[in-house]
């Protein structure tokens, strides 16, 4: 842990070519996103939930509802990269997702739920491939870069954990048990 609330756990290093190991590793943290989340938070009051983990940051809420939204996101990202040809994916603006009517009241169920049944599919997927569907990339249009899938799936294990641990971070802050 690091003294960053924004980054709680660090940043994601995209430098290191990852090894199989870590593939491997990642796609389990994938698949114990759902549960660390619902464990991160069981037990949280209304205001709680309403709560920002840091100045200026997203309350818990919108924290909980933003991973189903960028995980849909990844999957389909991947779907798409192993059926086209390097396809330029289309980003999305977190910020105004996070602001939008269905973050503020849909209740948080529906967004575990959610995490639940995608990663559910998500690691049947990664699963399934091998080191040749791993090395296919799709591109991001801001950046340009080339995102192979096995780096992909590091990109959001490290971001299911990212967000569980500012939930985590600020119950501990809080001292809410």
């Amino acid at each position: 842990m690091t003294e960053d609330l924004r980054y709680p756990i660090g940043q994601f290093d995209t430098a290191a070519r990852p090894s199989p190991d870590d593939v491997v590793r990642w796609i389990r943290e994938i698949e114990e996103t759902p549960e660390r989340l619902r464990e991160a938070v069981a037990g949280l009051t209304a205001d709680q939930l309403d709560t920002p983990y840091r100045p200026g940051g997203w309350t818990v809420r919108q924290v909980v509802h933003h991973v189903p939204d960028s995980h849909m996101n990844a999957y389909v990202r991947m779907k798409l990269a192993l059926t086209e040809d390097e396809p330029v994916i289309k980003p999305y603006d977190e910020e105004g997702w996070a602001e939008l009517e269905d973050t503020r009241t849909t209740p948080l169920e529906v967004s575990l739920a959610l995490v639940d049944a995608l990663h559910h599919r998500w690691v049947r997927l990664l699963r399934s491939l091998g080191p040749e569907e791993f090395a296919r990339a799709f591109r991001h249009p801001a950046t340009g870069m080339r995102v192979p899938l096995d780096m992909a799936a590091g990109m959001y294990a490290w971001h299911g954990r990212h967000h569980v641990a500012h939930v985590t971070a600020l119950r501990e802050r809080m001292g809410w048990r």
